[in-house]
């Protein structure tokens, strides 16, 4: 789950993470009173979860009250085109209105979770305001990083190994390492699977400050963390994407023209691969989990037909905990109810799949029952062509 730069600041000024002075508008009235606080000079920040904001005109700085109303005019409501929205771009519905930065250095820190090394891993760079993936490709050699133990969490030494690394020293050395620190707190408490300051900035009067914030939650975790899911902004996310999470279904919405639904995250990104490996483009990734039922597999390919790119679906079950027959019994009662004119091509291999084949193909309904796996994706691209 992602939310806003402003509610980012807000859980880092909680856990005393310096941000600069601000807050939120929904309106121009509400931006300019914002600005008005802070005598009139004030950057504004459209409020869209994704990045690149700046390059499409989403990060204005106004000299006074004046130009902060006509720059919040033409911003609120404005439809944002940046690198990460896709060319869809996002409608923006709030302005984070905050004081001008005096800045003398930007630089970057994050923490996230290294699969690979089974740990939580706190990141410093010198090289702020820049995306820390193009950092990581070009020159790896400035990050550093920290790996925690997560039987002693993040260590002041190195706290202090992050913040000399970056070059602070006496006052300012301590503020940063007082700022590494909180930042773990502020990722372990919360259960995040992102924090990340980017640019952290060093002033010209020696203070350091999150001048951008962006914080992701593990939706797993979200159960225990009421006030979290409390922040989540529904018109930031695909209404396909919403019904799914009604369902408990894990389902991301690409652009191609192939539907899939499958069980398993890695049986998922496996069919998307050989889809297109064929020669195809997915529409969707759609998990329904291990234990499929003819519920899910009803609200699976209601969402998946919803989307009018889709022009065929590519159904691929392996019935390891869950019966092929009985997702089978579901695809038949559920192609019955959604009407579904698109053509479907199903392929379940596992407990049961003799007679799920069977009950499909003496179904009456136009399906489309594939052998293999790379059967299965041939003829769903060659049916959408």
């Amino acid at each position: 789950m992602k939310i806003h730069e402003y509610q980012a600041k807000e859980i880092f000024r909680k856990s005393n993470i310096p941000v600069p002075r601000g807050g939120v508008a929904n309106t121009v009235d509400e931006a300019v009173k914002v600005a008005e606080t802070l005598h009139g000079r004030a950057v504004l920040k459209a409020q869209i979860h994704a990045g690149g904001r700046g390059k499409g005109g989403g990060i204005k700085i106004a000299a006074n009250s004046k130009e902060a109303k006509e720059l919040a005019g033409k911003m609120i409501g404005m439809n944002l085109v940046t690198h990460q929205t896709g060319s869809e771009g996002k409608k923006v519905h709030k302005l984070l209105i905050e004081e001008p930065v005096e800045v003398k250095r930007e630089l970057y820190a994050g923490m996230v979770i290294d699969r690979s090394k089974g740990c939580l891993v706190i990141m410093a760079s010198t090289e702020g305001g820049m995306d820390i993936e193009e950092v990581a490709a070009k020159t790896p050699e400035k990050i550093l990083k920290e790996y925690i133990d997560p039987t002693l969490g993040l260590c002041p030494f190195q706290a202090s190994r992050l913040a000399f690394w970056l070059g602070f020293k006496g006052k300012t050395a301590g503020l940063a390492r007082t700022l590494f620190m909180n930042l773990y707190k502020v990722f372990t408490e919360n259960d995040c699977s992102l924090v990340e300051i980017n640019p952290l900035v060093e002033t010209k009067n020696g203070d350091i400050l999150a001048l951008d914030g962006k914080i992701n939650f593990d939706d797993n975790a979200l159960y225990r963390h009421e006030d979290i899911v409390a922040l989540r902004d529904m018109t930031e996310e695909k209404e396909s994407e919403i019904e799914a999470s009604k369902y408990n279904l894990n389902f991301i919405k690409l652009d191609g023209n192939v539907g899939c639904m499958v069980n398993g995250a890695g049986l998922a990104m496996a069919t998307m691969d050989i889809i297109k490996l064929h020669g195809g483009e997915p529409a969707n990734f759609l998990d329904v989990g291990g234990s499929t039922n003819p519920e899910a597999v009803e609200n699976a390919l209601k969402i998946i037909v919803a989307d009018p790119n889709v022009k065929g679906i590519l159904i691929n079950i392996f019935g390891g905990i869950v019966r092929c027959d009985r997702v089978a019994s579901g695809v038949i009662e559920a192609a019955k109810k959604t009407k579904i004119d698109i053509p479907i091509v199903i392929r379940l291999e596992g407990t049961n799949a003799d007679i799920a084949n069977k009950m499909l193909t003496e179904s009456g309904l136009k399906f489309q029952v594939a052998e293999s796996f790379s059967n299965a994706a041939k003829l769903a691209v060659e049916t959408v062509r």
